[in-house]
């Protein structure tokens, strides 16, 4: 787990799960995605898979032009309009 972004409105964890070492894995690759929590809708959502993968091109073409905090934001907005899931405190 790592976070990779927390703004006042936003923050993303990356999760890693790495595959099986036993025989039964047949060596399938890592497993991962990201959590993004909409603080202000307090909603989180977690992708994977090719989502995961278009998220992390998105972001990286992204850095690639030195964005701002709010065009960042932006960027994370539009996969937070999938989020159903309530952020809950235990």
């Amino acid at each position: 787990m790592q976070m990779l972004y927390n703004s006042d409105q936003f923050a993303v964890v990356q999760f890693d799960v790495p595959a099986a070492s036993d025989d039964a894995s047949g060596g399938a690759p890592a497993r991962g995605g990201y959590e993004i929590v909409d603080k202000l809708a307090r909603r989180e959502i977690f992708i994977d898979g090719v989502l995961a993968q278009r998220f992390r091109a998105g972001v990286d073409a992204l850095i690639e032009r030195e964005p701002s905090v709010e065009a960042i934001d932006d960027f994370i907005a539009g996969y937070t309009q999938l989020a159903q899931q309530p952020v809950v405190l235990h």
